[in-house]
């Protein structure tokens, strides 16, 4: 089979798996958020936390349980990584310096999972498992909670309250990602990822036998994609073999990353009782993937002239058991996600392919976007399309039937012009610095792509790296640790606070002037606002990087 045929297969292999799970899943995920009943393991958590589960909390309230969960967390896990020495199944492996344990404790704890050392060499076993994975079970918890939170603004009437945060992160670990990680772990460890706390021996081409680091891999590989978290076990990430060892494992995991968030447009319509308008939703969202899919694997399968795609072409950097068509699906599915693990270098990547996966993450991670992100991200997004086009035709903006004022405006403005201040800010401050061309592996535009790339990563909470940028020293430690953290967390609070002032409205009817959202004609719109909202606010940085780059 040739490798377009064997490409377009995978693609539509995966489409029909997505669209198998997408009524159930969807459909239950909105039961469990919406359920009165608790199971008993729920309520043993409630009465050793002292969780009132049935006590509903003000948006204040929410945002303050999320923000005081995750700083609880974030230093939890920076005691774990210092400490990681003293506990058992540590390797020999001595405790993180303190700035890498900050920027590794705010990168798993804000969902980005960006890692500045090599998991093998720097990890032991229970630094990994009670740390990191727990982690990336937690901060898809919170992505989810906010989303749904969210949801509960447009669909309540006049209320004070937006549900439980510990009510809705307890769900959404207990009942919709532990189970799909355990029927996924297993299914990858019969694919062939380890799962052991010993190394592993195997036998090269030349009959020789060889060790390799092992461990508790497959546990920690599965709900690295299934939260969209990124983080590898290895340092090779998905790349490596013990982490993904073959084709089928490979679309496996990318089956995992989307899982969830194309779900999820299912959860929101169930939720607001209009499923046309997660239809609408996930349409925007599949429109911007697909761009950008036949965007990246053109540049990366189908530019090449034959005989230079016989010589190898665009090969460097991509693992050759999966090729470049695999290696272009992967990329756009953990940059449209917020997953960030890489089965590829995309530092390799040719200057339009390079563009197209940094590009992806300019929009904001939402085609479809992380496990909650990417749900709070295009609703937020769609009231400014609601609102550019009540401009045009003159009608007052509303949204699901709740009026877009001014207050909800300021916080969408703000939520807007956060990322982008983030990235531009942290990216021009580091590529002044004299020190930082000598931290870049390329010179001229590629080396400012990298530094670029680094900081878009950090601020979206994506996590992948062009991986030519040495970030170990402090100054990189600290901004994007802090990249990461605002980026996270200060849209959150601007995602609840919106929420709040929406659920305190009532609902307005819908009369022949009401704008309807859940048709093709507004999904245009809203791909058309995100397009130019991202090209106008980065397209400076993209000529100085990949475009100067493509054009030279």
């Amino acid at each position: 089979m040739s490798p377009t045929a064997a490409g377009l297969l995978s693609i539509a292999t995966l489409v029909a798996l997505l669209a198998a799970a997408y009524v159930p899943l969807g459909d239950y995920m909105a039961r469990v958020y919406t359920g009165t009943t608790h199971l008993r393991v729920e309520r043993l958590v409630y009465r050793v936390s002292g969780v009132r589960p049935d006590a509903e909390q003000s948006p204040r309230a929410y945002l303050l349980s999320v923000l005081g969960f995750s700083l609880v967390s974030l230093v939890a896990l920076m005691a774990i990584l210092m400490a990681q020495s003293w506990l058992p199944l540590d390797r020999g492996m001595e405790g993180m310096p303190l700035w890498m344990s900050y920027n590794t404790a705010a990168s798993f704890v804000a969902n980005t999972n960006w890692q500045s050392y090599a998991g093998e060499s720097t990890l032991g076993f229970t630094a990994q498992m009670a740390g990191l994975a727990v982690q990336n079970f937690l901060s898809a918890a919170v992505g989810m909670a906010v989303a749904v939170a969210l949801v509960r603004g447009f669909v309540r009437v006049r209320s004070g309250t937006l549900g439980n945060f510990w009510v809705d992160l307890t769900r959404g670990t207990l009942r919709i990602l532990l189970p799909l990680a355990f029927v996924g772990a297993v299914l990858l460890m019969v694919g062939g990822v380890v799962q052991t706390f010993s190394d592993v021996s195997i036998h090269t081409l030349t009959g020789q036998e060889q060790t390799l680091p092992g461990g508790p891999v497959a546990s920690q590989e599965v709900i690295k994609l299934l939260g969209t978290n990124g983080g590898g076990f290895f340092n090779a990430n998905s790349a490596h073999p013990l982490e993904n060892p073959n084709s089928v494992t490979n679309l496996l995991q990318i089956l995992l990353i989307l899982l969830i968030p194309v779900s999820l447009t299912r959860t929101v319509g169930t939720m607001l009782g209009n499923r046309k308008q997660g239809l609408a939703i996930l349409g925007t969202m599949a429109f911007l993937f697909v761009v950008l899919l036949v965007t990246t694997t053109w540049a990366e399968a189908g530019s090449h002239s034959p005989t230079a795609r016989a010589a190898g072409a665009a090969l460097e950097g991509k693992e050759a058991r999966f090729g470049e068509w695999a290696s272009s699906l992967f990329a756009v599915a953990t940059t449209g996600t917020s997953t960030g693990a890489v089965n590829s270098a995309h530092d390799s990547f040719t200057p339009v392919g390079g563009g197209a996966v940094l590009l992806n993450m300019m929009l904001g991670e939402i085609a479809p976007g992380g496990v909650g992100s990417g749900i709070y991200g295009i609703l937020v997004m769609a009231i400014l399309a609601v609102f550019v086009a009540g401009l045009m035709v003159g009608r007052t903006p509303e949204l699901l039937g709740k009026k877009i004022g001014t207050r909800q405006l300021t916080y969408v403005a703000l939520y807007t012009l956060t990322t982008p201040a983030l990235v531009l800010v942290g990216s021009g401050t580091a590529i002044a610095l004299h020190s930082t061309p000598d931290a870049m592996g390329n010179p001229g535009g590629h080396g400012w792509s990298e530094v670029l790339y680094a900081y878009t990563s950090g601020a979206n909470n994506n996590g992948s790296a062009f991986g030519g940028l040495t970030v170990t020293s402090d100054f990189f430690q600290i901004t994007i640790g802090l990249a990461m953290l605002l980026g996270r967390f200060l849209p959150i609070a601007l995602v609840l606070l919106l929420a709040g002032s929406l659920a305190a409205q009532p609902r307005l009817p819908a009369t022949a002037g009401t704008l309807p959202t859940h048709t093709p004609l507004f999904a245009g719109v809203l791909t058309g606002v995100i397009v130019v909202m991202t090209g106008l606010t980065y397209f400076p940085g993209l000529a100085l990087g990949p475009i100067a780059e493509a054009l030279a």
